[in-house]
């Protein structure tokens, strides 16, 4: 059996871009990695424009801590959707 090498190939550029576009409408505002609750998690940083950013983010899926050592389950944030701890997240639009 002959599979399509070029179909495959333009199949994953295409999930590529598709995540891509997802990710961009992040607006860096770190509620999804609890800046709002008390107790973000310990990855959670904020840059000189205070904006939130992950130094660990191509790596955080799976088990994290918090601040007060409580561990959580990293999810990416289409996972989350439709409950959002934030309302005002741009990923609520879709």
């Amino acid at each position: 059996m002959q599979y399509n090498i070029g179909m495959s190939e333009a199949y994953l550029q295409k999930l590529k871009e598709e995540e891509a576009r997802y990710e961009a409408k992040c607006r860096r505002c770190g509620a999804c990695c609890g800046a709002y609750d008390g107790d973000p998690c310990v990855h959670l940083k904020k840059d000189e424009a205070g904006k939130y950013y992950c130094p660990v983010y191509d790596h955080r899926i799976g088990m994290q801590k918090t601040v007060s050592g409580k561990n959580f389950a990293c999810v990416p944030i289409r996972d989350l959707r439709p409950n959002l701890p934030f309302k005002g997240c741009a990923y609520f639009e879709g």
